[in-house]
């Protein structure tokens, strides 16, 4: 008697950032059923609502109510989400120091200069700067 092999499991969050990526691609606001059917129609219609429901509990999507359903539309870009949930795991640390010391411990040396560059545009004051997502300041200098 041959066994077939357990089914594989999806990384964590797999899910929820496939859908995620459906919902930045799209134009507008999404139903669970165009969701489906944005990402190929290999979920069940229930699993991808149950995901966007998920989404929209963490705060990274939004819903209206469209006939007896809703649309979902994502809150922030893939960056600021990202950036999001780094705060949120700071967030969770009693000792923020030394989480910090061990996050820019790991950083590559691209990445350490251009967190340097965006800290002390930060100390400079609210100025555009382009990667910041920060606007100009009204009446400030190019």
């Amino acid at each position: 008697m041959s066994e077939t092999p357990p089914a594989q499991r999806r990384p964590s969050g797999e899910l929820e950032a496939s859908v995620l990526a459906a919902l930045w691609a799209a134009e507008g606001p999404l139903s669970p059923a165009e969701v489906q059917s944005a990402l190929g129609g290999r979920l069940a219609r229930t699993t991808v609502t149950t995901i966007l429901s998920r989404l929209h509990d963490k705060g990274a999507v939004s819903r209206s109510r469209a006939g007896r359903g809703f649309t979902y539309s994502p809150i922030q870009d893939s960056a600021g989400l990202t950036a999001r949930r780094m705060r949120s795991e700071l967030d969770k640390q009693h000792d923020r120091g030394t989480a910090l010391a061990r996050f820019v411990s790991q950083l590559t040396r691209e990445d350490e200069q251009l967190l340097r560059s965006l800290l002390e545009s930060a100390a400079d004051g609210p100025q555009g700067t382009p990667g910041t997502g920060r606007p100009p300041a009204p009446g400030a200098a190019p």
